[in-house]
């Protein structure tokens, strides 16, 4: 369905564009023994204060794993900060008097 429309693909083409431009993979032999990790897009919409929809937003995602335990099962990367620790990082910038600015990152390799 988000092939057919033509924002959806160029929100893809975005994610696509940024892999390549930060120089994230490299295309390499697939390790004989091994098996692959399949991937999926996800989809979402940004939205301004107001609620209106202002881009699109497509990601590229691993979906599954192959975690061993004892080698990589303690790497874990999580996208979105807990709120907890949003807050202390404000009361502590407020305490101290820092100016905080907001930002959107785009990509987070």
């Amino acid at each position: 369905m988000a092939l057919s429309e033509l924002s959806w693909v160029d929100a893809m083409h975005d994610e696509l564009n940024q892999f390549e431009r930060l120089g994230v993979w490299k295309l390499v032999e697939h390790p004989k023994g091994k098996k692959s990790l399949d991937t999926r897009w996800v989809f979402g919409n940004k939205k301004d204060d107001s609620g209106v929809i202002v881009r699109n937003k497509a990601r590229l995602v691993v979906r599954g794993f192959r975690q061993v335990e004892g080698l990589d099962y303690t790497e874990v990367f999580a996208l979105v900060a807990r709120l907890e620790a949003i807050r202390i990082f404000l009361a502590y910038a407020y305490h101290m008097n820092f100016t905080v600015y907001k930002m959107d990152v785009k990509t987070t390799f």
